[in-house]
């Protein structure tokens, strides 16, 4: 094991120094750049608004973008921030020395309340410009309102709640008319519903808050000076527009659920956190006089939305006698109080101060804070400025807090997108559950890290705790890249040798068996997994031997088969006489060269097993490769056993229908040794053709003669075409095969007569039966009776002969006189012969003084013509000219050699005194005569009628245009 871990922290000590050498950045133990590129900007950061108001600010709100300014005594403004050049200013239109006491906004920034210090109440709805009084409002001071934010609208309040400075809950309604601006009275109702008290009697109503929870449950959250309470109830579906009055109805007789803590700041304010637009909040912060009550809102409660509270004190430099905090806004992580001077955020995961931003006196002092629930903007105002912050990045640090609160968790769902935080996190939650000796998730976490590999395992290694070893190296070598394979493959080794080890000790321990199951098919799974199968197969070898050093013969088995190592597989089942199993394997995985290599050994064991999977396996298998298995075991084997190897080779033949001339010789051997009924059939499926025989027909013979059988010999005779051998040893087993055999010879009638002269001799001198001999003669018509005589011995009388002599003496005197009648025939038709020709001789025709030759239309009489019995006429010159170009080219080379002699024997001699004698003379000595040469000529030119004849027909697939004068004939007609 301690090789094996040298060997990692070398490669891992050379891929860091090739990394160190690629950066000019240090790398820490982690493996990450600690390096900070740019300053980073704060989570709050502060904006001023240019804007500079023409009289002090006396309150401001801001909902869905939508910003409303008190100034002064009677001007009211209101900026769309989505518009901000388009302000829009109204005039309260009081005459009175009211002021505005407090302004309530909407979520959807629709409908503004503002509450004059008179125990008055105007509104204005976005879309007007004229402030209407609420008469029905009149005589309260308004401290809260709660909004509707399920039945709201942009013309229409719902059912809203306001809270008054005397301690009572009023429910009311406000709605625009759509038939003109208002409405007789904007306020539809305004009835009271509840009075909150402390002990020392009804309290202001600091703040009011509407949800709604799962299954139609209202929850109704209000707070006076030191009270929060809780009012829940259910509002049956379909009567919301009725309001609240029904939960406050049920607890008429007894107070609600409520918190209540000692110290008072004369007011106390709630804020929440909302993570997306139009779903409901998610914590809350209530600013009271003891601290900040922090917690979660959980809706799924039956009695009280409030949970995971705790009380977050003030900061040690807030005296709330003196600076007591004004405002509270809360973030996801954070809540800012508002001083006279400065904004102080706190993190509500430790209650520590993590920002605080001082405002310099020339601002004046700090008046409110608010935020937009739907930007997530925070916006100040002192009564000449007015701030804003920006949130960004508020989680970048929470990862920080909820690891020191050992939420590894939570703090790792905050680094998720930050590797090297999620190091350090991982890093400190491996430790912690390694001190909790919570090995196993100790040795996941650390797996993930970037900490170095060899003191993470020698302390795993220290601590004795192998499994959770194991768990790291299973967990690291998951994580590494397909680049490394020198790690992967001593974590794959390092892991097999663990394994083996732990498989051997709880193998011995009875009561483990449920541990070694698990942990054997943990291996199994290790070993098969997909990822490692590359790396398993390349070092296959060194597995092989851990498992034989281990003496684990299961799991070897079981690794050869994931390597597809079947070989392996099938040894060690034949190695252990587990002949069947070993069958299995091959039939399962069909590899042609084990049937090959193994089936020698089985088929010693389960011949007929065998053969069926050599069936099975079809033309997959050569069975040519198969013959020195069956020829090992067919010689070792009784007769039954022999029987499976004809089997196979029945099927090769008749159901493969194998062509190798191998496959087929050694069925034929295994007919001839066992099967010799079965050899005949053999032989006459194949077929007398040679060119169609698959098998050795030498080799055949041979072995049939060395086997005796006959039959089979005489056949394969007849196949070679060699009938003196097939009736030679016809001869020796039956007549009848004998004559068959006689026969075959059609073409060769000689050497089927003496074929027959065989057999006539036989019959006559060995079995001495002169019926058969005379049956001979009947059978073959070649045969006569003069061929048949000398075989019969002397002291044999005529009688036997007396009926085939007297046949053969008739059928002489038929062909006698067969002969006389063709003789008389022929000296009939040379007669006929002699006077057509004599008849020819004297045939004329005459021909007229006007006719005209039928291929220039010239007069015919003018030159040498031509008359056919057709009746065409023709010029020698034109005939001459129709005719040539259809000849073949030997004639037409003739009938040029034959006009060049013409010509020279129609020239004059050139001594015009040479006798006539001499020509004459000359002439007879091999040169042609003038009248031959014009016969010569005509038999070419005058064969036939060039219209009527066969040289007409043979042109009638001939163009009219010669192919190679095409061109020339076309441009000739342009």
């Amino acid at each position: 094991m301690a090789s094996i871990l040298d060997e990692y922290e070398d490669s891992l000590h050379r891929s860091a120094s090739v990394q160190q050498s690629r950066t000019s950045v240090g790398i820490p133990h982690s493996g990450y750049v600690n390096a900070r590129l740019e300053k980073e900007t704060p989570i709050f950061n502060k904006q001023r608004i240019d804007f500079a108001p023409p009289e002090k600010i006396n309150s401001l709100v801001i909902s869905s973008n939508q910003l409303c300014m008190s100034l002064g005594k009677d001007t009211l403004l209101r900026i769309d921030l989505g518009k901000p050049d388009e302000p829009n200013q109204v005039e309260l239109g009081r005459k009175d020395e009211a002021k505005v006491y407090k302004m309530f906004l909407d979520h959807t920034g629709s409908h503004l309340l503002i509450a004059l210090n008179t125990s008055e109440c105007l509104y204005l709805n976005r879309s007007v410009q004229k402030v209407r009084a609420l008469s029905r409002w009149k005589g309260h001071l308004i401290e809260s309102v709660g909004w509707n934010k399920f039945l709201g609208s942009e013309t229409n309040t719902g059912p809203i709640l306001v809270g008054t400075a005397q301690g009572q809950i009023y429910e009311a309604e406000i709605s625009v008319s759509e038939g003109s601006l208002f409405s007789t009275n904007p306020d539809q109702y305004f009835r009271q519903v509840y009075t909150l008290e402390e002990e020392s009697g009804p309290a202001p109503v600091c703040c009011l808050e509407i949800e709604r929870g799962i299954e139609g449950k209202f929850f109704i959250i209000a707070t006076t000076r030191k009270r929060l309470f809780q009012f829940v109830g259910k509002v049956p579906e379909g009567t919301e527009q009725q309001g609240f009055s029904s939960i406050f109805a049920m607890h008429a007789d007894h107070l609600p659920s409520f918190r209540e803590f000692p110290a008072n700041l004369g007011f106390s304010e709630i804020a929440f956190y909302t993570p997306k637009l139009r779903s409901n909040p998610r914590s809350f912060a209530w600013m009271m006089g003891n601290g900040v009550l922090y917690g979660t809102l959980d809706y799924s409660r039956p009695d009280s939305i409030l949970s995971d509270e705790r009380v977050w004190v003030y900061p040690s430099d807030i005296d709330i006698t003196v600076n007591k905090p004004i405002s509270i806004v809360l973030t996801q992580f954070h809540f800012l109080l508002l001083l006279p001077d400065r904004v102080k955020a706190v993190c509500t995961l430790n209650g520590q101060v993590v920002f605080q931003d001082l405002f310099l006196e020339k601002f004046g002092l700090l008046t409110r804070m608010i935020k937009d629930p739907t930007v997530q903007q925070i916006w100040i105002h002192t009564e000449k400025v007015v701030f804003r912050y920006h949130v960004q990045r508020e989680s970048r640090d929470v990862w920080k807090m909820y690891m020191n609160m050992n939420k590894f968790d939570l703090a790792k769902e905050y680094c998720k997108d930050r590797p090297e935080c999620l190091d350090i996190v991982l890093a400190k939650e491996a430790e912690h559950c390694f001190q909790n000796k919570r090995y196993l998730d100790s040795a996941k976490c650390y797996a993930l890290t970037q900490n170095y590999f060899e003191e993470i395992a020698l302390k795993f290694i220290e601590a004795k705790q192998e499994e959770a070893l194991m768990e790291f190296l299973i967990k690291k070598l998951s994580n590494l890249k397909p680049s490394e394979k020198t790690q992967t493959t001593l974590l794959t080794t390092w892991l097999t040798e663990l394994y083996l080890n732990w498989l051997g000790i709880l193998e011995g321990d009875p009561s483990q068996r449920n541990l070694y199951l698990d942990t054997r098919e943990k291996f199994r799974t290790f070993l098969s997994s997909p990822k490692n199968k590359d790396c398993l197969f390349n070092n296959r070898a060194s597995i092989y031997e851990l498992l034989a050093s281990h003496g684990d013969t299961e799991h070897m088995v079981y690794f050869a088969v994931i390597m597809q190592d079947y070989e392996r597989v099938v040894a060690h089942h034949c190695q252990h006489d587990e002949y069947d199993e070993a069958l299995n394997v091959l039939s399962r995985h069909r590899d042609e060269k084990l049937f090959y290599k193994f089936s020698p050994v089985l088929i010693q064991h389960i011949p007929k097993k065998v053969v069926d999977a050599w069936i099975s396996m079809g033309s997959r298998l050569d069975a040519r490769n198969l013959i020195p298995a069956l020829v090992n075991y067919s010689q070792s084997a009784s007769t039954q056993q022999i029987n499976e190897a004809i089997r196979y080779m029945e099927f090769c033949v008749y159901q493969l229908e194998e062509t190798q001339q191998a496959i087929h010789n050694y069925l034929l051997s295994l007919y001839a040794l066992c099967r010799p009924d079965s050899l005949l059939s053999y032989l006459e499926q194949a077929g007398t053709n040679p060119n169609r025989i698959h098998y050795d027909l030498k080799y055949a013979l041979r072995l049939c003669a060395e086997h005796g059988h006959h039959h089979a010999c005489v056949h394969i005779y007849k196949v070679m075409e060699l009938y003196e051998e097939a009736v030679d040893l016809a001869l020796q087993v039956d007549v009848d095969l004998a004559k068959s055999c006689a026969d075959l010879p059609e073409d060769d009638e000689e050497l089927r007569k003496k074929l027959w002269l065989k057999i006539a001799r036989h019959v006559v001198q060995e079995e001495k039966d002169v019926k058969k001999a005379m049956a001979c003669l009947s059978s073959c018509a070649l045969l006569k009776i003069e061929d048949v005589l000398p075989f019969f011995p002397d002291f044999v009388t005529i009688d036997h002969f007396k009926e085939a002599i007297c046949n053969s003496l008739e059928d002489y005197n038929k062909h006698i006189e067969e002969l006389k009648r063709e003789m008389e025939e022929a000296t009939q038709s040379a007669k006929r012969i002699r006077e057509d020709i004599q008849e020819m001789r004297n045939k004329y025709g005459s021909v007229e003084p006007q006719e005209k030759c039928a291929a220039c239309d010239f007069p015919l009489l003018n030159r040498s013509f031509y008359l056919f019995l057709c009746g065409h006429m023709f010029h020698y010159d034109c005939l001459l000219q129709a005719v040539f170009p259809n000849l073949p080219a030997y004639k037409q080379a003739k009938l040029e050699d034959l006009q060049k002699k013409l010509a020279a024997t129609s020239q004059p001699s050139k001594s015009q005194h040479r006798p006539k004698d001499t020509d004459t003379i000359s002439l007879g000595k091999g040169q042609q005569s003038r009248e031959q040469i014009k016969a010569d000529i005509d038999d070419i030119v005058a064969a036939e009628c060039v219209y009527c004849g066969e040289l007409m027909i043979r042109s009638i697939d001939k163009p009219f245009i010669d192919p190679q004068k095409y061109e020339e004939e076309m441009q000739s007609w342009l």
